[in-house]
């Protein structure tokens, strides 16, 4: 059993033995001021499962949350913060001093932190591939950033392209190209979505919110042709960081 003075922190998510989060908050509760907090990885086979940990583990002071929970977890919380209730997707959940639980969303933060470096005057349209809550916070960010985007989705409903309508035009209109899928984390390596690799150019920038491993095919691909490339470490750290701040600061 925990020690009453133990803060329990962890990663809500299915198949999550490739995410770095537990090794980044180990590897940060070794300061001496965090030393009696601790980040566990609840790897839950369904969604279902959900409501039974938030009810049986009252002792858990925040969770993140990653895929492919991040829209599926929302009915089991108390609250959404108007971010996240905009963007329709949770990765962080806070315990209130109450017990409620506030769904919030830092990975938008954590994009636009991870992205600005590398936008030049050119970044002026973006192809977001993917429609899940991952792409949902990109979405919100190129709002908030006032870039136009496109999305690409495997089934081309929605008023989204399927990744067969994507042409040499669209490509070279659209210099931004932002992966947001699963598509090529460890251990499927060689995955990558099936855009036309070959019309990338030094004027694009590639962004693949994959991290593990830390050069995707689909990065590689692009970078063949001259494109920049960034993966999403980056995005990880400046999420994870603002999450940290809201479980330690209620105010948030």
């Amino acid at each position: 059993m925990a020690h009453s003075s133990e803060k329990r922190f962890g990663l809500l998510g299915r198949n999550i033995d490739y995410s770095f989060s537990r090794g980044y908050f180990a590897q940060k509760f070794e300061a001496p001021q965090w030393q009696d907090c601790r980040y566990d990885n609840y790897d839950l086979p369904e969604a279902s499962h959900i409501k039974t940990l938030l009810q049986t583990q009252p002792q858990l002071n925040g969770l993140n949350v990653t895929i492919p929970y991040k829209e599926a977890v929302i009915p089991f919380l108390d609250d959404l913060d108007p971010i996240a209730r905009q963007i329709g997707a949770v990765n962080t959940i806070q315990w209130l001093p109450d017990g409620t639980t506030l769904g919030h969303n830092t990975d938008w933060y954590g994009f636009q932190k991870a992205l600005e470096p590398y936008l030049t005057s050119h970044h002026q349209h973006a192809l977001v591939l993917g429609t899940g809550g991952a792409a949902k916070a990109i979405l919100y960010t190129l709002q908030h950033l006032g870039i136009p985007y496109i999305v690409v989705s495997r089934s081309g409903e929605k008023e989204t392209l399927s990744y067969a309508e994507i042409t040499p035009e669209i490509m070279h209109a659209h210099t931004l190209v932002i992966q947001c899928t699963p598509l090529g984390t460890y251990p499927d390596v060689e995955a990558c979505p099936p855009i036309p690799y070959a019309h990338f150019t030094p004027l694009h920038l590639a962004f693949d919110l994959v991290y593990n491993p830390p050069k995707t095919r689909f990065l590689t691909l692009a970078e063949a042709q001259g494109a920049s490339i960034e993966n999403g470490y980056s995005m990880l750290v400046h999420q994870a960081e603002k999450a940290w701040e809201i479980w330690n600061n209620t105010s948030v």
